[in-house]
């Protein structure tokens, strides 16, 4: 708590008063009024008297904040009860499946204009298991290939069971449909091919030792087992063969199928080499038949190559023949999983389920909390569910659900919409982030070398920064348009995109707050921090397949984004500091504080809580950077005792948080309880292992993230010492802004933090430069002018080159 002191009896001259000590965040006595710390509230003014402060005022204003922090903290958690009704239930689902109970099924209802993803979060009903899994493979099948006449049979089957997205989680980007198989097997992510491009891989060859349903051996499993351990999933294998219990038999028809029944050593119990004559009484014999009906031709070049869509009509009309055999053979209580295993591209994939409980639906999964999405790695443990085998602990995916949808033709048109958003997002995503960075770099370049008239250069400067600053809620924004279902669905996506930006940018330099220098980033901060928080309390929505949100090939696909955290927690750390600074201008100390605290507790609650954000890394990464930015505004200095505590201050959040969401159902399961759980079993270790993996990789993704930890380096040391850089602008803002410092010292703490933090690694202050650098672009060239010169005044190189008073009204 900051220390409690009296005013001088006379402070009509400030200088004349013996100096106090400096604090952290601010200036030194002979950088502004020679009292200390420049705020405003703390520089005496003519016929002005400053009050004193009193114990009880601080014990007032430490109660006021403490119940501010409460009534905050009540908040989230009655809007989690009310939006985390389903996650309940599902939760039960989850601890259903390891007892062998029967599985709880989410119920959301498909939104207007078959928006994809737009579902609401589900109401569960109960499911019944099967007798007999019948899994059928078809590599390559998408939504787009399905129709009533291309298809009919898999039509008819759509119509009457569940049906799904599949996103097809393997190691590299693309799964291959070897890839895919092998997954399976050990329901973890793996891969047969050894990179994230070129050809797909032969699946393994599977060798009978007899004739009929027999053994039979995958000479490659060896080999195959030894690699996926340098991947540090831990796939559990032969999981998948072992779902039937003790005693229960599977049979694998097709290579695909051996693959995914294989054992460590690569036996297979019961193989046949095709399903061209699969008889009823092979589908009866066991309780779990996996069927690879092959892979479809990727169309040659363009999708117009006729040779490449005729080869691929007719392996898919051959395919519909053989689901149409199957489906007629069916023993009694089935259920028929058809889906695909992975393709020769990126994008999602087509599951459907036919059976007891899976009748008229979508498929819902936990592991996406997206209705019509479901993860390849949810197959293995729901299969295992459906035969009554418990589920290791240690399974990453969900048992999926089932919930009432519309018709068939309208969920169908949603599911290809998502796979069209899906498909943009992979394709665009990386040219956007280049074309976005090397924009910056010429505009601002041109913004500095164009010999503008006096004064213009400042506007034209901070109107560039202030537009480049909306980007990231501009691209959120748009996602409120189906923009998916137009012809040209990235043009039109980007376009919405800049279209919001500039009305934000506008609307941030049009209002009153244009008068403050920290005005127009103030508002654009407001505003993206604002459409974040609705969007993480209402379901991701908006981040879906957005460029600096929840992009599916990310492995994300809920809460707070890899690519937003950055630009969320500095939106939440400058829309503190404005609102702060407008009351610390009206001497209200303890007013800032609160309101303050109360934007840092929005920001953290929202980020970490389970059923919003459910953000690990970034919530360790903002609850630091906030303590720094509030012991600033709260004239506390940071002690060595202090800074320890505020260093494992967002450790601890997180662990409040993470445990809360493994014990209290109501928090919904997230990530984080499956940190937890796993952490309980001693899986700990592996996973930690892995995310450092990750982390270090994201340093070899593109040439230009090499740039990033130098930039990262240099903007520390421009924060900490501008003088010495002769950022003599950056002296100038610090004085006339006294939080500026502590909020971009903050900024660049969050975003250290958040590199290591993360799995993402290097990305996320990568993405958050975006947003960061503009805004400071903005709030630099929103000084008001000293008279007579557009540039700052000369005066020295030091941190103390400029003194003096500012603007009235400002300091």
């Amino acid at each position: 708590m900051r220390s409690v002191r009296a005013s001088p009896p006379d402070r009509t001259d400030c200088t004349v008063a013996e100096p106090r000590r400096a604090v952290p965040g601010c200036l030194s006595p002979a950088e502004g009024n020679g009292c200390g710390c420049p705020d405003s509230h703390d520089r005496w003014r003519p016929g002005r008297t400053r009050p004193a402060d009193t114990v009880d005022g601080v014990r007032r204003t430490v109660s006021r904040l403490a119940a501010a922090l409460l009534t905050v903290l009540g908040v989230a958690l009655a809007m989690s009860m009310l939006a985390g009704t389903g996650a309940q239930a599902a939760v039960a689902s989850m601890r259903a499946a390891g007892a062998g109970r029967a599985p709880l099924t989410p119920s959301p209802k498909l939104a207007r204009n078959g928006a994809p993803g737009r579902l609401a979060y589900p109401v569960l009903t109960a499911a019944t298991p099967a007798r007999h899994v019948i899994v059928v493979g078809l590599g390559g099948l998408r939504w787009s290939d399905i129709t009533p006449a291309a298809t009919p049979a898999i039509w008819r089957l759509a119509e009457r069971g569940s049906v799904g997205s599949l996103r097809d989680s393997a190691v590299w980007p693309r799964a291959c449909p070897a890839d895919g198989w092998l997954t399976l097997n050990g329901a973890a992510r793996a891969a047969v091919s050894s990179g994230p491009t070129g050809p797909c891989p032969a699946t393994p060859a599977v060798i009978p030792q007899g004739s009929g349903p027999g053994p039979a051996r995958v000479p490659a499993m060896p080999a195959l087992v030894s690699r996926n351990g340098a991947y540090l999933n831990q796939p559990d294998w032969g999981l998948l063969a072992a779902a039937p219990g003790h005693g229960g038999c599977a049979t694998a028809v097709g290579p695909g199928a051996g693959l995914a029944l294989a054992s460590r050593t690569g036996h297979v119990d019961s193989y046949l080499p095709s399903p061209d004559t699969l008889p009823r009484a092979v589908l009866a014999r066991c309780p779990l038949t996996l069927i690879d009906l092959g892979n479809l031709p990727n169309p040659a070049g363009r999708p117009s190559a006729s040779s490449g869509v005729t080869s691929r009509s007719a392996a898919l009309r051959a395919a519909d023949r053989a689901i149409a055999s199957l489906t007629s053979n069916l023993p009694t209580n089935s259920t028929l999983v058809l889906l695909s295993p992975g393709g020769y591209s990126p994008g999602l994939r087509v599951i459907v389920v036919a059976g007891p409980g899976f009748s008229h639906g979508l498929l819902t999964s936990v592991s996406t909390r997206r209705p019509g999405l479901i993860l390849l790695t949810d197959i293995t443990p729901t299969i295992l569910h459906w035969l009554g085998t418990p589920v290791p602990s240690n399974v990453v995916g969900a048992v999926l659900g089932s919930a009432p949808r519309s018709t068939l033709a309208a969920t169908a048109a949603a599911l290809r919409g998502q796979q069209v958003a899906a498909q943009v997002g992979w394709s665009t995503t990386p040219t956007f982030f280049l074309v976005v960075r090397v924009g910056y770099l010429v505009a601002f370049a041109l913004v500095w070398l164009i010999p503008w008239r006096p004064g213009r250069r400042r506007t034209v400067a901070r109107t560039a920064g202030v537009a480049a600053a909306s980007l990231p809620a501009g691209t959120f924004l748009a996602g409120l348009l189906p923009w998916w279902s137009v012809s040209h669905p990235a043009a039109a996506e980007y376009a919405l995109a800049a279209g919001w930006a500039i009305l934000i940018a506008a609307l941030a330099l049009a209002g009153p707050w244009r008068r403050d220098p920290l005005g127009p980033a103030g508002m654009v901060a407001a505003i993206t921090l604002g459409v974040i928080v609705v969007d993480l309390l209402t379901g991701s929505h908006l981040q879906r397949e957005s460029p600096f949100g929840l992009a599916v090939d990310a492995g994300r696909y809920y809460g707070l984004g890899n690519y937003a955290v950055g630009t969320y927690a500095a939106s939440g750390i400058m829309c503190a500091v404005w609102a702060g600074s407008a009351l610390l201008r009206r001497s209200r100390r303890s007013r800032a504080l609160v309101l303050m605290s109360l934007i840092a507790a929005l920001t953290i609650i929202v980020a970490g809580w389970p059923g919003f954000g459910a953000k690990v890394g970034g919530t360790i990464a903002m609850v630091p950077a906030f303590g720094v930015l509030l012991a600033a505004a709260a004239g506390i200095r940071i002690t060595g005792r202090r800074a320890a505590v505020i260093a494992v201050s967002g450790l601890a959040v997180v662990v409040v948080f993470a445990l809360a969401s493994y014990f209290l159902p109501v928090a919904g399961p997230s990530d984080i309880s499956g940190f937890v759980g796993r952490s309980l079993h001693g899986g700990a270790g592996i996973i930690l292992a892995r995310k450092v993996h990750s982390n270090l990789a994201s340093l070899a993704t593109s040439p230009f993230v090499l740039i990033v930890p130098v930039l990262v380096a240099a903007l520390g040391v421009v924060i900490a010492w501008p003088g010495r850089v002769r950022g003599r602008l950056l002296v100038r803002a610090y004085e006339e802004i006294p939080l500026l410092r502590p909020a971009f010292s903050a900024i660049w703490l969050a975003g250290v933090l958040g590199w290591f933090a993360e799995d993402s690694g290097v990305i996320v202050p990568s993405a958050a430069l975006l947003f960061v650098l503009p805004l400071a672009v903005a709030i630099l060239s929103s000084l008001p002018e000293r008279a007579g010169s557009d540039s700052p005044e000369p005066g020295g190189t030091g941190d103390r080159a400029v003194s003096g008073s500012g603007p009235s009204g400002y300091v």
